[in-house]
């Protein structure tokens, strides 16, 4: 991806350009977005529905949460391979909601099923929203007809409406893609993702939906998402929360012209790879810079450690300290929080090992204060709106990059609100 098509930038996460990227068109990929009034709001877009060719492929990876949506429940279910829908709503997470939530996934099947000619099995679902509420079959069954008749190829407006209408929290839509060559063949790669609040993955809510048109097989594809999984989506926080509701899958709808990848040494999957991890990574940083109530994007950089789990512990005890979080909101330099939040990761640890910086400056090592450390430098650099903070553990050599943001006032009153 050229740099001018990456919207990871300032200007686009700061929310001043309302220029959204032009996302490539999926061949066979349609979608319809439209208001079930969910909200009290005929004006939001509340409920979408993608429909994808004969023969598409999908991998998902959802929430490890022991409380889960009812949505999920289905999905997992559901044993065929192929796929030709995917329905979202937001505003209700059908989770916790019993017999009626499960019933009303397969109700709103039946309904989809008979008017798109699908079987039942190969419709997915997902919800975010509120937790525990009677989900609103009726008033989503009702749009059914309508959502179907406004399917359409996916152009500029598709693509933001559907962003928009699995939004919650979110203040902004959050999209991306990536084009390559496969077999001298042009291939696509587009997504979108919510995610605001309650985003600790561990495969937040967060959604992310990437849709392509390579020819790949369904196990290399799998293989394709998993493998990307630990370095994106699962390297972000926003609160520590995991929600019920998590869950990625990328769709291929097999339309491009390549020879089909069923190698996992060949260049094409290498290549196919490589442009799945660049629009997960940027989809994942959009969720932490748009996290609730957030005005800093931070950046963890957990090095020499002697296992890459034990430096993904060390990078999240930091990346989910309160304490931490609220000293950048307040643009305050007080490194010891961050070590503190090194100690109580679980890792053995040597502290005359550990070397802090913080941007540029080296805080801490061989055990104490850096004799160079000048406290203003570094109050200028926690201004900025994005930072970096590297910890070496110096007991080994693996390493685990972590993103998360600050923790301001406007995150309680946020979530102190959300059914208000």
């Amino acid at each position: 991806m050229t740099d001018k098509n990456n919207i990871y930038n300032e200007e686009y996460l700061s929310g001043k350009s309302l220029d959204f990227p032009e996302l490539p068109h999926i061949e066979g990929l349609q979608a319809s977005s439209l208001s079930a009034n969910l909200y009290n709001d005929v004006n939001r877009d509340d409920l979408t529905l993608f429909t994808l060719p004969q023969n598409s492929i999908f991998s998902a990876v959802y929430t490890k949460s022991k409380v889960c949506s009812e949505c999920i429940k289905w999905n997992n279910n559901q044993k065929s391979k192929n796929i030709r829908a995917l329905f979202v709503n937001t505003k209700n997470a059908n989770t916790l909601t019993g017999k009626q939530g499960y019933s009303s996934i397969s109700q709103l099947a039946d309904e989809l099923s008979k008017k798109l000619k699908f079987k039942k099995n190969e419709i997915l679902f997902s919800s975010t929203g509120v937790i525990g509420e009677k989900f609103p079959l009726d008033a989503i069954k009702n749009k059914i007809q309508e959502l179907t008749e406004h399917l359409g190829s996916m152009n500029k407006l598709k693509w933001i409406k559907s962003a928009r209408a699995i939004m919650t929290t979110d203040t902004t839509p959050k999209m991306t893609y990536s084009q390559f060559k496969a077999n001298k063949q042009i291939c696509s790669i587009s997504g979108i993702a919510k995610g605001s609040g309650m985003v600790f993955p561990n495969m937040g809510t967060m959604l992310g939906f990437i849709f392509t048109d390579i020819k790949i097989s369904q196990k290399l594809l799998s293989n394709a998402l998993k493998e990307n999984l630990n370095s994106t989506f699962n390297a972000i926080s926003v609160d520590g929360d995991t929600s019920t509701n998590d869950m990625v899958i990328v769709f291929s709808t097999q339309k491009a012209k390549n020879k089909i990848i069923d190698k996992t040494n060949s260049k094409e999957f290498i290549d196919f790879k490589k442009n799945l991890h660049e629009v997960m990574l940027n989809l994942s940083k959009q969720i932490v810079m748009d996290g609730e109530g957030a005005k800093k994007f931070i950046e963890i950089n957990v090095s020499n450690a002697k296992s890459e789990n034990s430096a993904k512990k060390i990078a999240f005890a930091i990346a989910n300290s309160q304490l931490v979080k609220t000293a950048i909101a307040g643009e305050d330099p007080n490194w010891g929080r961050i070590l503190m939040a090194v100690g109580k990761s679980g890792e053995n640890i040597n502290v005359n090992k550990i070397n802090l910086k913080i941007g540029n400056y080296i805080i801490f090592s061989s055990g104490i204060i850096n004799k160079n450390y000048n406290e203003e430098n570094v109050k200028k650099y926690m201004k900025n709106k994005f930072l970096n903070i590297e910890i070496s553990i110096g007991t080994g050599k693996k390493t685990f990059k972590a993103f998360t943001c600050d923790l301001t006032h406007d995150y309680i009153s946020i979530n102190a609100d959300y059914r208000n």
